[in-house]
């Protein structure tokens, strides 16, 4: 149910278990409003410092509409928005939708990056192979938001923290960043220009960023 009793609107009037998906996210802008909530919950003005381009009054409706659906409370007293177990739940779907952007043409690394967005691709693009029965602990300081991520298992393991107490923490925007992940300048001469602030051991630092890759062949 909205706010106002009535039941979220139909787009697809189908049984088909993707369309009722559709129904609860599929509107322009919601599953973003999700990316940006995945690591931690967030007041409506730093949701929207991550989706350059979206109005107050569209994320104001996307927010209705995904606590309609129950993928987000809205905790009113505090002004601070939060997913559901449903809406962590559609971290796999992110994933997913990544995945298959890096097998089409057209990405442009260059338009704007959220620190959400670059946390997300680094679970798909690290290369398990490379990967497996490696530990590491890194540190992002991306903007105003903080994580630690500890690669265990294979897999990457990302949390929103206030400070990261890691062996090394890499600081810049999301687009800088992503250049460090992804871009073939070296993260020394990244850090010598100031593009990217190092703090800590770089040679772990170089190291890690070595198990990503955006090619779909590693």
């Amino acid at each position: 149910m909205t706010n106002n009793g009535q039941s979220p609107r139909i787009r697809y009037d189908e049984g088909c278990l993707a369309a009722h998906a559709l129904n609860l996210t599929g509107d322009r802008w919601a599953l973003l409003v999700v990316r940006e909530l995945m690591f931690a919950p967030k007041r409506f003005q730093m949701i929207r410092k991550g989706l350059p381009g979206i109005t107050a009054s569209v994320l104001t409706g996307r927010l209705e509409q995904l606590a309609a659906a129950g993928v987000v409370d809205h905790d009113e007293r505090l002004g601070i928005y939060a997913l559901t177990d449903a809406g962590r739940g559609l971290l796999p779907v992110l994933e997913a939708l990544c995945r298959w952007a890096l097998t089409v043409p057209g990405h442009d690394p260059s338009r704007f990056i959220s620190p959400s967005a670059l946390m997300i691709s680094l679970g798909v693009t690290l290369m398990r192979g490379r990967a497996e029965g490696r530990e590491a602990l890194a540190g992002f300081d991306i903007s105003s938001e903080a994580f630690k991520v500890h690669l265990s298992g294979g897999k990457l393991h990302t949390t929103a923290v206030t400070s990261p107490k890691t062996g090394f923490v890499l600081s810049g925007t999301g687009n800088t960043l992503a250049a460090a992940v992804y871009g073939s300048t070296p993260l020394a001469d990244l850090s010598a220009k100031g593009i990217v602030h190092v703090e800590g051991d770089i040679t772990a630092a170089e190291d890690f960023l070595s198990l990503f890759s955006l090619r779909r062949d590693t």
